[in-house]
């Protein structure tokens, strides 16, 4: 990404770049966009709003904000957005690792966001690329909002991620020490495809919530969108996954690490 700048974003022009891209990302209808007079007044109380520039075209922006988690001061990152034709080029990433340092920068030690919990892409980003951890489930989040939703009908069910910034875990990832890949095979899995189904035209099988072992994976497809065309999967994609997660989570296990490839995986750590 050398022809690629990032800087802080201050001016009206550059908040009404974020409403552009909200729209051109997202496809966010007007009820639906975060306006520039929030993040105007944002920026003036302390959030951190960074964008990406090629050239003078913004391309991508991240934007948190200060917020409080179990009584912890935090940032919490609200947007992370990047362009179509400027996607899986480690923008993404880039943004986060220049959030982390403003964050730091100004005495932070935690950062929160929320995204759907079967959005594999997301999840690489999020828990092995980043290093941060997921330990709430959260239903139905943000209600009947269509523009949020994986589908008609569907619950806008999020994860709520940790992200504990001034640890050595995170420095590593930062510095692009990752962890080596695991093997899904010598794993037990909580959640897995059944056998036998052609991708995109898999199915779950009724998930295991009585395993009690150090780590355990949760399979969910690789891109949901493949899914949408077979009535009702992603739905069943959705209850099976939440099922397994929150009886985890609340069994003491955490989200620690992404497995991405052929199959994709959660893992799930004691």
């Amino acid at each position: 990404m050398a022809d690629v700048r990032i800087r802080p974003l201050r001016t009206l022009a550059d908040f009404e770049g974020c409403v552009r891209i909200q729209r051109d990302v997202w496809g966010h209808a007007d009820l639906d966009i975060t306006p520039v007079h929030n993040f105007r007044i944002s920026v003036e109380t302390g959030a951190i709003l960074l964008g990406a520039f090629s050239g003078r075209r913004l391309v991508g922006y991240v934007y948190s904000f200060p917020a409080l988690l179990d009584g912890a001061v935090c940032q919490h990152s609200h947007h992370l957005a990047v362009v179509p034709g400027f996607q899986r080029r480690g923008l993404g990433f880039a943004l986060k690792r220049a959030q982390w340092r403003e964050a730091l920068r100004r005495g932070f030690r935690l950062m929160t966001w929320t995204y759907d919990p079967l959005k594999a892409r997301n999840a690489n980003l999020n828990l092995h690329a980043l290093g941060a951890i997921g330990r709430r489930y959260l239903d139905d989040f943000y209600g009947p909002t269509p523009s949020l939703v994986l589908g008609p009908g569907l619950p806008t069910d999020r994860l709520l991620i940790e992200w504990p910034i001034a640890t050595k875990r995170v420095r590593d990832r930062m510095a692009g020490r990752r962890p080596a890949p695991l093997d899904p095979e010598r794993l037990p899995q909580a959640v897995q495809a059944a056998p036998g189904g052609a991708y995109p035209r898999i199915v779950p099988r009724r998930p295991d919530l009585r395993r009690t072992d150090a780590r355990l994976l949760v399979e969910l497809p690789r891109d949901i969108r493949d899914l949408r065309g077979v009535p009702g999967l992603v739905g069943r994609w959705q209850a099976v996954v939440r099922s397994a997660l929150k009886r985890y989570f609340a069994a003491g296990y955490r989200l620690d690490d992404f497995i991405a490839g052929e199959r994709a995986f959660y893992v799930l750590k004691k």
